[in-house]
């Protein structure tokens, strides 16, 4: 282990600086001296969510040359994975205490179907599809999270790299998988509420009395060691040997196939790896969100994923994670009303609405003039003289 970071003090310096960020937000929050305030605590936890698949992106994007533009909807199958299990047991709760007034016990299968009601009744139905099967159990739904997303990618990234799909075809087809699930999921015999979603997951059951400064803050820690302990996994994986092999299937993919090596196999392995990583950030994002809904999953989320990872820098895991965190906190300042709006006498620029202008913009900009992104202002500034 001393060696790794011996050879890629990159890693631990970033160990460093999330450490400290950590503690520094510990110290602002409401459990400290209260500067920082428990919804602002969630927009840092969702933010290191992002930054996390945004690190997935780059390495599958960055390092092995894969544009992936479904990424996003890996995140957001973790989100659903977790938040069945979170609406059905807070579900469960209510519907148990309304019950208990009852002279006569109720029967498991009133209250299953009472549940049912509840979290049913918005789409005009009170039987639980098949896809609930598991959803009474945490650590079945946990499992989901790896599962699915993993899965999912396994199968198409098997049927895709065998065909040798590559290039803007493949990204149109990862596009299209994404577009698909979407649509499947607007729909309400999708099983999952269709455009409704699955809302109240902030509330986490048998924490009921515990206040949400002190649930946004533990949530807070979960993002940042899932993130430091993803960062490490990728930045392992793409600093040996098969990290040379992935970078030289970005570059010359012919030639990596000619010189021996099956390109398929460490493609489909770093899909899957970067799919499953990216379920898991969802899965810790959605619940600080409170609500997830198929637009959550759209191919646009996935087009936002690339372009904050080329803003960032790829190539460079520190330069995902800048760009994601870069343009996400940028974002909720600016569709927050956090940025004044500009009179210009003839007209008024209100940014919530140009917002995706200025972003689009700063892409362009980014590509231009600024290939390497922002994380590429690091290596100006270390080989300056």
């Amino acid at each position: 282990m001393n060696s790794f970071f011996l050879r890629n003090p990159s890693t631990l310096w970033f160990l460093m600086g999330l450490g400290l960020f950590t503690i520094g937000v510990t110290i602002l929050s409401e459990a400290g001296i209260g500067f920082l305030s428990t919804s602002f605590i969630k927009i840092l936890g969702k933010t290191l969510c992002l930054c996390l698949i945004a690190v997935a992106m780059d390495v599958v994007w960055g390092y092995c040359g894969i544009l992936s533009l479904g990424h996003f909807a890996f995140f957001g199958i973790g989100g659903y994975a977790v938040g069945m299990w979170l609406m059905y047991a807070r579900t469960e709760g209510i519907v148990l205490d309304s019950l208990a007034a009852q002279t006569i016990p109720p029967t498991p299968q009133e209250i299953s179907d009472a549940i049912g009601n509840q979290i049913f009744g918005v789409v005009g139905s009170s039987e639980f599809p098949l896809v609930w099967a598991f959803a009474d159990s945490l650590f079945l739904q946990l499992l989901m999270v790896v599962l699915v997303p993993g899965l999912l990618a396994l199968v198409f990234g098997w049927l895709a790299f065998r065909s040798r799909v590559t290039g803007v075809y493949l990204s149109i087809l990862t596009q299209a998988m994404t577009l698909a699930l979407s649509l499947y999921l607007f729909q309400n015999d999708s099983g999952l509420r269709g455009n409704n979603g699955l809302s109240g997951l902030q509330n986490i059951p048998g924490f009921e009395t515990t206040p949400q400064a002190t649930i946004s803050l533990a949530f807070f820690y979960a993002s940042a060691l899932a993130l430091a302990l993803g960062y490490v996994l990728f930045a392992w994986v793409v600093s040996g040997k098969m990290g040379s092999v992935i970078k030289a299937i970005r570059d010359n993919e012919s030639r990596v196939r000619f010189l021996g090596y099956h390109v398929e196999s460490y493609k489909l392995l770093v899909f899957t790896l970067t799919a499953i990583i990216a379920g898991i950030a969802g899965a810790l994002y959605y619940p600080q969100a409170g609500i997830i809904n198929p637009a959550e999953i759209a191919p646009i989320a996935s087009i936002y994923l690339a372009v904050w990872v080329a803003i960032g820098g790829r190539g460079r895991l520190y330069g995902a994670v800048i760009g994601a965190a870069f343009v996400s906190l940028l974002s909720s300042w600016f569709t927050g009303g956090g940025a004044p709006a500009i009179n210009l006498g003839f007209y008024t620029v209100n940014w919530t609405d140009w917002w995706l202008v200025l972003l689009g913009l700063s892409f362009v900009a980014v590509t231009l003039f600024f290939p390497k992104g922002i994380g590429g202002l690091f290596d100006y500034l270390v080989r300056k003289p």
